[in-house]
């Protein structure tokens, strides 16, 4: 039997309606998150307003990481029901879910309203989006992975990344809309809610969205050869284990860059460069306005050349780059704080654009869902979401600014090391010859995707 003719090429109109299903719940999910860091300053003195301004940053960026560490439960949630049951209704219960965790937050009662019960209640909330972001990810890149066609999927698993940079970028314009439109006090009464809650109907088209589109060409293929595994997370760790490791590496490498980026960098020019808190937010949307230009980039050129290249190349600037360009942004004004970004998230674009197609293309479609869910969740849970919080304390105990570029330059190493290791995967078929072994019934022959 042969895999590459069991797959039936989806129609082109399938195709735009997978990129924007497969994207929009990132986008959600994405806005979200970076209000709630952007806005740290703001949620420090809503729910810890008896702690001075540095302890107060601590405890936001440790409910932060909070929900990081709970994603890992997600994963395995969503990816045993992606690998039993389907792509499609994962990403609809994940979007359902981030919704309601979300609505909870932007209706929390403030410390000063219900005491020490403001803060718990903002755990609960971050740790069910955590539970939904777990699954998120795992389940968007099976999807788009497995809908775009081979030769072009590195630019179609792009567009993931794409949704959630684009998320960033209107969450940064939402906080500097709050930021002008409202006085500080506005925004500490009632201002800092409105983003939270824009998202809920925001989440609700997505969900629309996704109830409309049919599950993917590979899914369907095992549900006709009768091969779905029954057991997928038990089948990742017998069968998959140096795939799932490498995806580890490959997304701490990703992940721990983008939340130095994008998160913690406008934080970081805001208190320890000393950049007015405008112009901190004006940084961050160029940063990510160069991302969003030059993801999908990287992925038409991860197609072209190869995942390797263009991983190896973004690792090795990352360990070169990192240092200078933190000593660049120490001068204090905003043109260096602007060069500095800029070749920052340069960077962070090119990881961005080709890692989800890679760490894809390394599973097979029985366990992929699992394996990518829960890769990515173990980077995001130990080695990326507590970054911010790490480099607030090492500052802090250090008293060296540069901390956060010395942390870049260690991930930069990890990712060479992680991308040394893996087979270039450029456009093979993700139908693999495990997924066959056992097969029911015999399939006719569809046409072969190109």
């Amino acid at each position: 039997m042969n895999n590459s003719t069991l797959v039936e090429e989806p129609p082109r109109e399938g195709l735009r309606k997978s990129l924007v299903a497969g994207s929009v719940g990132v986008f959600v999910h994405w806005f979200d998150w970076a209000v709630y860091a952007y806005l740290a300053t703001t949620m420090a003195k809503i729910f810890f307003p008896e702690q001075d301004g540095n302890a107060g940053l601590l405890s936001v960026f440790a409910v932060f990481a909070v929900a990081f560490l709970v994603r890992p439960l997600g994963s395995v949630l969503f990816g045993y029901i992606g690998d039993r049951y389907g792509r499609k209704k994962t990403l609809s219960i994940v979007i359902v879910t981030m919704a309601a965790g979300t609505l909870m937050l932007g209706l929390l009662p403030s410390y000063d309203s219900v005491g020490i019960a403001a803060p718990i209640l903002l755990v609960v909330a971050r740790i069910i989006q955590g539970l939904a972001a777990g699954g998120e990810f795992g389940s968007a890149a099976a999807f788009l992975a497995e809908y775009s066609p081979r030769k072009r999927r590195g630019f179609g698993c792009s567009w993931i990344e794409f949704g959630s940079v684009l998320g960033f970028l209107a969450a940064s314009f939402a906080v500097w809309l709050l930021q002008t439109l409202l006085t500080e006090a506005e925004v500490l009464e009632f201002g800092w809610r409105i983003p939270f809650l824009l998202t809920v109907p925001m989440a609700f088209v997505g969900l629309y969205i996704r109830l409309r589109i049919e599950d993917t060409p590979e899914y369907r293929a095992l549900e006709r050869l009768q091969t779905v595994a029954k057991q997928p997370i038990r089948e990742v760790f017998r069968l998959n284990g140096k795939q799932f490791a490498q995806t580890v590496g490959i997304e701490t490498f990703m992940n721990a860059t983008f939340y130095v980026v994008l998160v913690y960098l406008l934080t970081y020019q805001e208190e320890i460069v000393g950049l007015a808190p405008s112009e901190a937010a004006l940084l961050s949307t160029v940063a990510s306005l160069v991302a969003i230009g030059i993801i999908p980039v990287s992925g038409v050129a991860s197609d072209k050349f190869g995942r390797k290249p263009v991983l190896l190349g973004a690792a090795g600037l990352l360990i070169v780059g990192s240092v200078p360009l933190f000593v660049l942004m120490q001068a204090g004004t905003l043109a260096a704080g602007f060069a500095a970004t800029f070749g920052l998230s340069v960077i962070l674009a090119i990881i961005l654009g080709s890692h989800a197609a890679t760490v894809a293309e390394l599973f097979p479609t029985r366990t992929r869902q699992s394996g990518l869910s829960m890769g990515y969740s173990v980077a995001g849970a130990f080695f990326a979401g507590t970054l911010p919080y790490l480099n607030t304390w090492l500052i802090g105990v250090t008293g060296n600014d540069l901390v956060p570029a010395f942390a870049l330059v260690v991930i930069g190493v990890i990712g060479l090391l992680t991308v040394l290791t893996i087979p270039e995967t450029k456009g093979i078929e993700l139908l693999h010859a495990s997924d066959l072994q056992g097969a029911q019934v015999d399939v006719p022959a569809a046409p072969a995707r190109t």
